[in-house]
């Protein structure tokens, strides 16, 4: 059985008004500005509270401050407003029909991902589970979920008499980290342009190719492979 890892936010759902919405709120109850649209874009995608840092310049307590802010508005109901991407549902189910294992590798905390994949009705598509980091932080960023993905495909070929070749096509997603998350472990990664991250980006990062529509990704891969 092959694995395919997919990211979340930008590449199968916009889930932009959601977390543009709580990171306003994060930001309001530190006293910061107002992110600009600029900002709130490349909030998505990388793992809080570090992107709180990074990119509004927050000092390590307000990240944290902001973390829990952000998290009083999304917890409560706005991870739920999220949209699939037209053809994304089509597309998983050529995948899974052919025999691929998809599994869901996201920065944000896997309980959400878990939340948000149930409500909109993809769980059973994906049979490598949905992976994201620890509200701890003993697991943050792209490449540590990844690896928790890894481990979990290593387990089940180990439990199986008949796995197929067990190999992991690569990571499909919209943003640079996705690409350096990938790459961290050997494996490629299919872009899509049409998440918060955008061709320029993807390419300059080292994408191994970028689609623009989601009927693209089932041939995309097998060219990876």
């Amino acid at each position: 059985m092959s694995l395919i890892l997919f990211d979340l936010d930008g590449t199968l759902v916009d889930s932009g008004p959601g977390i543009r919405a709580s990171i306003r709120h994060a930001a309001a109850t530190v006293g910061f500005p107002a992110p600009t649209e600029e900002q709130l874009r490349l909030l998505i995608g990388p793992p809080f509270p570090a992107a709180f840092r990074d990119v509004l310049g927050a000092d390590t307590a307000t990240g944290e401050a902001m973390m829990a802010a952000y998290r009083e508005v999304y917890g409560a109901g706005a991870l739920f407003d999220v949209e699939l991407y037209a053809g994304i549902p089509e597309a998983l189910d050529e995948l899974v029909g052919r025999g691929d294992v998809l599994a869901v590798t996201t920065s944000k905390p896997a309980g959400y991902a878990r939340e948000i994949v149930a409500h909109l009705g993809l769980t059973d598509r994906f049979a490598g589970g949905v992976h994201g980091a620890a509200e701890d932080g003993s697991v943050e960023g792209k490449a540590a979920v990844v690896g928790l993905a890894l481990a979990q495909h290593a387990r089940s070929r180990h439990e199986r008499t008949h796995d197929g070749d067990g190999r992991v096509v690569g990571l499909v997603g919209d943003r640079h980290h996705d690409v350096e998350g990938a790459r961290h472990h050997g494996l490629r990664c299919l872009g899509v342009s049409w998440g918060f991250g955008g061709r320029e980006e993807l390419e300059a990062a080292g994408a191994s190719t970028v689609v623009d529509k989601p009927v693209e990704i089932p041939a995309a891969l097998d060219d990876l492979g």
